[in-house]
C-alpha cells in the first residue's frame, strides 16, 4: 500500500516542552484513565450478574485472544501506520464500552455482553499495545526517548490513580452502566487528539514493510527474523521476557497472600502496593528530568539484578515498614529497568519493525508473565511465600545475566 504523507516533526525540541509530544501524552492518559474505568466496571458488573467463578472467567477472557493475536497486531501497526491502529482501536473500544453500557442502562442481560466486550477488548489490545509502543520514534526525536518513556510511565501510573476512583464513582452514581459510559467517554477524547498529533516519516526498507514477500505471514517472520538475529535485540528480548516472569507472580499475587500470611490486612497491603506505586513513578520522573542516562544496557541490567534481590528479600522483611521500603526498592529499581529496555528497543530497532519488535516484547508481559500467577499462588500454596518470592528473584536475575552477558547489549547506549 502507499504511504500517507506525514509531516515532519522539529527534532530540537525537549519532548516534555514539545506541544506535538504532550498531544500524544494527553491521548495516551485518557485512553489509559478509561482503561482503568472499565476494567473496574468490568468486574463489578460481572461479580453483580453471577457467581464468583462466572466472574473471574469474565475477567479471564481478555488474555486469550490478546496473546493469540498480538503478534499480529504488530503486523498491522508496521503496515498500516501506528497511529491510524491506535485511533482505529480507541474508536472500536469506544464504541464497545458505549454499547455495554447501554444495554445495562436498559435492563440485566446477563453476563454474555460483558463477556463479549471482555473479548473484544483483548482483540483491540493486540494490536493497540504494539502500536501504541511504536508512536513515540514517530513523534520526537531519537535522543528524547528515554524521557517519553519516563512521561509515558508518569501517565500510566497517574491513570492507575485517577482511574479506580472515577471508576467507583460512576458506580455509585449510577451504576455500572455510568461507569461504562465514562469510559468510552475518555476512551473517545484521545480520538481528536491523536488526530492532531503530527508524526514523521521515518526510513524504512525497500518494500516499506520488512517482509519477505509471503503477505503478512511473511511480515511476521521476518520480524522474528531480525529479532533473532540483531544482537542487541535478541537478548533485550530474552532479559525482558524473564524479568516479566519473575516479577509478575509475586507482585500481582505474592504480596497479598503475604500481607494476609504476615497478619498486615488490607491496609497493609495497600501500603505495599502504594510502595511500588511510588518508586515506579520515581523511576519514571528521574527520565523524564534526566531525559537520558549514561551506560543504558548495563544500568538496565544492573537494576534488574538489583530489583530481583529486593524481590527475593520481601517475605524476610521484619515488619510493615520494611516491606514498603522495600517494595518502594523494587518499584524503583524494576521501573528504571523497564523504560530503559523500552528506550534501548525503540532505538535500536528499525522503523519498518517497531510494531513486530514491540509486539513480541509485549507477549512476554501481557501474554506470557500472567501464567505465571495462578503457578505462584499454587506454589505459595504448596511451599509457603519465602521459597516462590526467591524463585521469582532467581528468573529475574537470569535476565540480568541475559543482558550483561550478551556485550553489545551490556554496551548498548541511547542516542545523545
Amino acid at each position: 500500500m502507499t504511504a500517507t504523507p506525514a509531516t515532519p516533526v522539529a527534532p530540537a525540541r525537549a519532548a516534555h516542552r514539545d506541544p506535538n509530544v504532550l498531544r500524544w501524552l494527553g491521548a495516551y492518559t485518557s485512553s489509559m484513565i478509561g482503561d482503568n474505568i472499565y476494567y473496574l466496571a468490568l468486574s463489578w458488573a460481572a461479580v453483580r450478574s453471577g457467581t464468583p467463578a462466572q466472574a473471574g472467567l469474565v475477567m479471564a477472557l481478555s488474555a486469550l485472544p490478546r496473546a493469540v493475536l498480538m503478534l499480529g497486531g504488530g503486523v498491522l501497526a508496521d503496515r498500516l501506520g501506528p497511529r491510524r491502529v491506535v485511533i482505529v482501536s480507541d474508536l472500536v473500544r469506544c464504541g464497545a464500552a458505549l454499547a455495554v453500557a447501554a444495554l445495562l442502562f436498559l435492563g440485566s442481560p446477563g453476563l454474555w455482553p460483558l463477556a463479549v466486550l471482555a473479548l473484544v477488548f483483548g482483540a483491540v489490545d493486540a494490536v493497540f499495545v504494539p502500536a501504541v509502543g511504536a508512536m513515540p520514534p514517530r513523534i520526537t526525536a531519537p535522543d528524547q526517548l528515554a524521557r517519553v518513556q519516563g512521561m509515558r510511565g508518569l501517565a500510566t501510573r497517574c491513570a492507575s490513580v485517577i482511574g479506580a476512583p472515577l471508576g467507583g464513582l460512576g458506580i455509585a452514581l449510577g451504576g455500572a452502566a455510568a461507569a461504562f459510559g465514562a469510559a468510552a467517554l475518555l476512551i473517545a477524547v484521545s480520538v481528536p487528539l491523536l488526530m492532531a498529533v503530527r508524526v514523521r516519516r521515518l526510513p524504512e526498507t525497500e518494500d516499506g514493510t520488512g517482509g519477505d514477500g509471503g503477505g503478512a505471514r511473511g511480515e511476521l517472520r521476518a520480524g522474528l527474523r531480525y529479532i533473532r538475529r540483531h544482537p542487541v535485540l535478541a537478548p533485550l528480548m530474552l532479559a525482558i521476557a524473564l524479568g516479566d516472569l519473575g516479577f509478575v507472580g509475586p507482585l500481582n499475587v505474592g504480596v497479598a497472600l503475604l500481607a494476609d500470611e504476615r497478619g498486615w490486612g488490607a491496609s497493609g497491603l495497600g501500603w505495599v502496593i502504594a510502595g511500588f506505586s511510588v518508586g515506579a513513578g520515581a523511576a519514571s520522573l528521574l527520565l523524564t528530568a534526566r531525559g537520558r542516562l549514561p551506560y543504558a544496557g548495563r544500568l538496565a541490567a544492573y537494576s534488574l539484578l538489583g530489583g530481583a534481590v529486593a524481590i527475593g528479600t520481601l517475605p524476610y522483611a521484619p515488619g510493615l515498614l520494611a516491606a514498603v521500603g522495600t517494595a518502594l526498592a523494587i518499584g524503583l529499581l524494576a521501573g528504571l529497568s523497564g523504560v530503559l529496555c523500552s528506550a534501548l528497543l525503540q532505538t535500536h530497532t528499525e522503523p519498518a519493525y517497531l510494531g513486530r519488535v514491540t509486539s513480541v516484547a509485549m507477549l512476554a508481559a501481557l501474554g506470557l508473565a500472567p501464567l505465571a500467577m495462578p503457578v505462584a499462588a499454587a506454589a505459595i500454596g504448596v511451599w509457603g511465600t519465602g521459597p516462590v518470592f526467591v524463585v521469582s528473584a532467581a528468573v529475574c536475575a537470569l535476565g540480568a545475566a541475559v543482558a550483561l552477558a550478551a556485550r553489545p547489549l551490556r554496551h548498548a547506549e541511547l542516542p545523545r
